[in-house]
Order: structure tokens, then C-alpha cells, then sequence
């Protein structure tokens, strides 16, 4: 898994330069999930950057919008756009908002960012996908401060009793939302226990920022008869000590372009 390690090692180095020109951005749960999104787009999802509407294709909904950055910085690794367009976000007639955008960013398949709605929208993605039997996998990732929405248990009982097994969700439970620790606001605990009871295939990764095991639960989770879930134990704020150390912190911070350029030493290792 060398090449994907370097590959998470220069999309991080990209999430950093792309919140770091504009000088501000959510970086903590943004590096939650770039392991993640390297190995879905490298090993997994059948995709086509030269056709990002390809019917039949493969999607990911981010429902945890707010993790834009991340999204696009795997994006345009993958060729959906150049590398220049990293260093407008958020900016004057950006096609790369703060949160997804469908109607803006070539290859994001939904507009997300209101905490839960996403997620129904993958579902009924799934169930499309399921009338028009294109054989389409649905990956979804939810936060855990997401997660105490009611609108996620609802949809995940309609992908239960619908039988929805091309639904592939993640969990991106690095245990901390914006006002604070989980366990100090609204606990998910048992959270394993709590998607299996509703009927769902549950998998536990316990270094959920490892490609290794990442790759494992979803060659696993694809051989599943139900929707499964992946719960990955992450790190808010992934590769870089000083915003890891922020704690819940770091949800949005400023950053400095000195910051930046020893945020990037630090990722690539040098």
C-alpha cells in the first residue's frame, strides 16, 4: 500500500495549501478522511473523471459537507480539474464553496453541508440505483457529531427495510464536534450495537486512518446482503501535530502561510 500512502501524503499536503491560501477552513475533519477518499477513489469506485456524469457510475456523498476541502483536493488528484483551483476556494465565483457543491464542482454527486440530509440523499441514490438496476455502489460519509441528527436513524431504517445493499456508509468518529469532545455533549456509544441493531452490516476499523484496513472493510463490506456501515476510529485533524493537539479546535481554524508551509513539510516528511 506504498503508493497510496504517498498518495495521502499529497492530497494532505493539498487540503493544507487549499484552506491555507485562503486562511481559513475546516481542516480538523477534513484530514479525518483523506485516507479514506484516496483508497475509495484509487482501489474502489467506478468512476470516470473525463465523464463525472457518467449514468452507472459509482458515488460518493459526503454528507459531512463541510469537509469540502478534502473532497476537492482528492478531485483533482484524480483529474476532474487542475490543481490551480485548489487556491480559490471560497473565493469570488469559485467553482470550490466551503461545502459541496453538485451544481459547481465537477464529480461531487450531491450538494451537502446541513448536517444529515446527505446521508437520506445517498439512500435515495440507492434506491435509484437499485429501480434502475445500473449496478451502482453508493459510498456515503457521515460525522459523528452528525450522527445524534435524527434524519440519519431515518434513513438508516428506510435502507434497511428497502434492503439497500449497495449502500457502503463511513463513520468518520474521530470523537469530537465543534462545541466539544462527544462524550461531553451527546455520546454514540454503543455505536457498533446501535447500526446493527438497525439492521445494517457493521464493521469496526480501529485505525481508520490506515489504507490497509480501510481497503479490507470494503472489500468486505461489498460482499454484504445488507447496507453496511464503517465505523473509522480517526484522528481529527490527521498528519500535522500542532492542529491534531488543537483537540475539537481545530473543527475550523485560521492558519497562517507559516503555518501552512510547516503544516506541508510536515505531511510530505521532509
Amino acid at each position: 500500500m506504498g503508493n497510496l500512502e504517498e498518495k495521502c501524503r499529497e492530497v494532505r499536503a493539498d487540503v493544507i495549501r487549499t484552506i491555507g491560501t485562503l486562511g481559513v477552513g475546516h481542516i480538523g475533519g477534513s484530514l479525518s478522511i483523506v485516507d479514506l477518499l484516496v483508497v475509495l477513489y484509487e482501489k474502489h469506485m467506478r468512476v470516470d473523471p473525463k465523464n463525472p456524469r457518467r449514468e452507472g457510475r459509482d458515488r460518493l456523498i459526503v454528507s459531512k459537507g463541510h469537509a469540502g476541502p478534502a473532497v476537492y483536493a482528492v478531485l483533482a488528484n484524480q483529474g476532474y480539474f487542475g490543481k490551480d483551483w485548489l487556491l480559490t476556494l471560497n473565493q469570488s465565483k469559485t467553482n470550490l464553496p466551503s461545502h459541496c457543491d453538485m451544481n459547481r464542482t465537477p464529480g461531487v454527486d450531491m450538494t451537502t453541508g446541513s448536517l444529515g440530509q446527505g446521508f437520506s440523499c445517498a439512500m435515495g441514490a440507492a434506491k435509484a440505483s437499485k429501480i434502475r438496476r445500473d449496478g451502482a455502489v453508493i459510498y456515503t460519509i457521515i460525522g459523528d457529531g452528525e450522527s445524534q441528527e435524527g434524519q440519519i436513524w431515518e434513513a438508516a431504517m428506510f435502507a434497511s427495510q428497502h434492503k439497500l445493499d449497495n449502500v457502503i456508509a463511513f463513520t468518520d468518529y474521530n470523537r469530537m464536534q465543534i462545541d466539544g469532545d462527544l462524550e461531553d455533549i451527546c455520546s454514540l456509544e454503543p455505536l457498533a450495537d446501535k447500526w446493527t441493531a438497525f439492521g445494517w452490516n457493521t464493521i469496526e476499523v480501529a485505525d481508520g486512518n490506515d489504507v490497509d484496513q480501510i481497503d479490507r472493510a470494503i472489500a468486505q463490506a461489498k460482499q454484504a446482503d445488507k447496507p453496511s456501515m464503517i465505523i473509522l476510529h480517526t484522528v481529527k485533524g490527521k498528519g500535522v501535530k500542532f492542529i491534531e493537539e488543537m483537540g475539537f479546535g481545530n473543527h475550523s481554524i485560521p492558519m497562517t502561510r507559516e503555518q501552512m508551509e510547516a503544516a506541508i513539510a510536515e505531511v510530505k516528511g521532509e
